[in-house]
Formats: structure tokens, sequence, C-alpha cells
């Protein structure tokens, strides 16, 4: 059992995680510091373990003043934070899809059949239990994927004193097109679930203000 210094201490970590509008430019995340936060995310928990993400760091300063006029919730974020970390999430995630395959083969090392019991488990799973039915659905179970490993990084970045803000204000079909034009992405494959970004904030952290534990958990 944790002791209650180890409790307090996830829950600073807890209070001090903020959704950062105003970062200070001058200030550079170390590179060691960076690659951790990346290393979260790689091994953040996922629906089978199929992974369905990708991160993109949107480095060049021409893509970013592009994306600028369908892209109103991360304008002060582009002012500013050092890193914008685009997510993407997969559409094409089936149980005899090509990268479950490579997935399974390649990076589990495991033999792959479509008929295995793994491969059918899957395929009841995602036909019967969620009644995902096309590329759409699955994109939108992928993206649930993909903001689990988006929370965890920002829960790492904040342990390392480090500021985020996971970011939604933008138009989703523009960016899509944006990126596949850019050839960022390939449509048949990938879509944008969210950006987020990282630095450091140039604004004192407002305390949060929640419901109360007792509106939002029961024992049943």
């Amino acid at each position: 059992m944790a002791n209650e210094t180890q409790r307090a201490h996830v829950l600073q970590i807890a209070n001090t995680r903020f959704a950062t509008k105003q970062f200070d430019p001058t200030r550079h995340i170390p590179a060691q510091d960076w690659q951790t936060i990346l290393e979260v995310g790689r091994l953040a928990p996922s629906s089978f373990g199929y992974e369905p993400w990708h991160f993109v760091l949107l480095k060049d300063p021409q893509l970013k003043e592009a994306i600028k006029p369908f892209a109103w919730g991360a304008l002060n974020s582009l002012a500013g934070a050092d890193k914008i970390l685009l997510i993407l999430a997969r559409t094409d995630v089936t149980y005899d899809a090509p990268y479950i395959q490579h997935l399974v083969e390649d990076v589990k090392h495991k033999a792959y059949s479509p008929t295995s019991p793994q491969s059918q488990h899957f395929k009841v799973f995602q036909e019967r239990d969620l009644a995902l039915k096309d590329a759409h659905d699955r994109f939108e179970w992928a993206c649930r994927q993909a903001y689990i490993a988006m929370a965890n990084m920002m829960f790492a970045a904040t342990e390392l004193g480090i500021d985020s803000c996971p970011i939604e204000g933008f138009n989703y079909a523009q960016m899509n097109q944006f990126l596949a034009d850019h050839q960022i992405i390939d449509p048949a494959h990938w879509q944008i679930a969210v950006m987020v970004s990282f630095g450091y904030r140039a604004q004192p952290i407002k305390p949060k203000v929640r419901q109360p534990l007792g509106d939002l958990y029961e024992e049943v």
C-alpha cells in the first residue's frame, strides 16, 4: 500500500496539471525530458495492445502558420509552446488488417492468423460488443485509445515540471485535408484525433474547481 507521502505527491501532481493557455516562448524542453514524455506515450495501454496511434511533432514554422485559420484552439499554444504534438488515430484496425498482422508478427513476435482465437476474439469484440460498422466507427474507437496516451503524457510532463494543454479546438475536416495535402497522413489509414502542446507556462495556476467526489462516485 502506498504511504501518505506518495498519495500526497500524486494529488499534488494532479492539482498542478493545468491546461495552459499562455506559454513562455523563450523556454525550451530539454531533449531528455521530451524523449521521456514520448516514451510514456509509447508505453501507454491500448485496447488489445494494438496501439492505434501515431505521434507527429509539428516543427515547421510555415506549417504552424498555415493551420492557424482553422485551429483557433491552438493559437495560444502556437504562439508560445515549445512542442505542438499531433496525435493521429487509425481508421483501419480490424482483426484481418495488414497493420494487425505486422504488429503481431513483427512487434509482438507471435504467430498471426485471421482465424486464430485472438483474432476472432477481437473481431467479435469490435463487431458485436462495440458494434463498429465502418471506418468512422473504428476511428472513434482508436481515438479513445489515443486519448489514453495523451493523458499519460500530460501527467508525465507535469511530473517533470512541464506544462501542457490538450487541444480539440480546430476544424477536423480542414485539418485532415491539410495533413493529407502535405503528405503528413495517408487518409486511407489515419485521421487526427487530438492535438496537445507542451512547454512552460507564463501564467499562474488557477485553483481547480471540480464537482465533489460524492457527486461523481458511487458504489453498487
